[in-house]
């Protein structure tokens, strides 16, 4: 299989099919996600030619990142990079599609980078659990809990998914909203859509709301076209609500974009609550109520298990760190 091949498989461009393999910003995301889909099911291997060999260091650290729209994930590298920048390791950065395997990247990468250790900024633990043990560096994964997997070499740094979204939901119950939807991510394929969606549904069963799936969830990319576009779905479906909680606040603004085109206000008409707790969302007008996640010390810590991986030996460490609920303008109480 070459990268003719390959063009010829997907109908792109050799150019294209190059720039995909080499991470190159200016493509397509559709074309990316079909070059990479074909690169997985032919299990195409790029060769490294001796330009790229000259450009490997072993000394570098490799950050891995799943998603190009999740705006958690740039302020964690932003972090990620500025903790690095304090030690003298070279700083790789990757991205892929959300729903690419992150794990055969890096195997990829490991081969033609050969970095010292990996951080991923999300992860499957379907693919991990599949592919990781062909990786035999540190890594560590960075808001996804993979300690249940018992890889030596596999440490994790996340929140509880699952409580911060019953705690929201809570929240919202608690002020007196009875019609609730979900806007989440695909629970098949992501282990964050999945935690997030049953902590919401284990606080809907606990206080006796009624809840469809197939009427009140919308499983969609993170991003602030899908929030926009499940949104948009669940008006135009008929379904009555008078709260909407999205897994991630990229998902919540798309949201309340798709409920102002729609003639609706917020909070006075429909309640929204998002997830991550972003700096922009403090800016929005009201400002969004979230789940918090503690950024900066998630890539902090990150770093220093990863570190302490590298160059002292240590262990693979799990650590769960707390999130915090920020209850803002986005969100008010039903009127009796």
């Amino acid at each position: 299989m070459t990268i003719k091949d390959l063009a010829a498989k997907t109908g792109y461009a050799v150019a294209t099919v190059s720039r995909v393999l080499n991470n190159h910003p200016n493509v397509s995301e559709k074309a990316r996600a079909v070059i990479m889909q074909a690169v997985e099911e032919s299990g195409f291997q790029l060769n490294a030619n001796a330009k790229q060999l000259k450009q490997q260091h072993a000394t570098s650290i490799l950050v891995v990142v799943k998603g190009t729209g999740n705006e958690l994930f740039s302020e964690l590298v932003e972090i990620i990079q500025s903790q690095v920048a304090e030690t003298q390791y070279p700083l790789f950065v990757d991205y892929l599609d959300e729903e690419s395997n992150e794990v055969r990247r890096a195997v990829q990468l490991c081969r033609e980078k050969k970095p010292l250790g990996i951080l991923f900024l999300g992860g499957s633990s379907r693919n991990f659990q599949t592919d990781f043990g062909k990786i035999d560096i540190p890594c560590v994964v960075v808001t996804n809990d993979m300690s249940h997997l018992g890889f030596p070499n596999l440490s994790s740094v996340a929140i509880d998914d699952r409580e911060a979204c019953r705690c929201a939901v809570d929240t919202l119950v608690r002020k007196g909203h009875r019609k609730i939807v979900l806007v989440g991510g695909e629970r098949v394929i992501s282990d964050t859509g999945r935690s997030r969606y049953e902590g919401c549904l284990e606080s809907l069963r606990a206080h006796g709301v009624p809840f469809d799936e197939e009427k009140d969830y919308r499983a969609v990319r993170f991003s602030y076209e899908g929030g926009y576009r499940g949104t948009m779905d669940l008006i135009e479906s008929g379904r009555e609500f008078t709260a909407l909680f999205a897994a991630a606040d990229v998902m919540a603004i798309g949201a309340i974009r798709a409920l102002r085109d729609k003639g609706l206000q917020v909070p006075e008409d429909i309640s929204v609550a998002g997830f991550d707790g972003l700096h922009l969302g403090s800016y929005l007008v009201p400002k969004l109520s979230s789940v918090a996640q503690p950024a900066q010390q998630m890539g902090r810590r990150s770093v220093e298990i990863l570190l302490s991986c590298i160059e002292d030996g240590a262990a693979a460490v799990h650590e769960t760190v707390p999130f915090a609920i920020l209850e803002r303008g986005s969100v008010a109480p039903i009127k009796v």
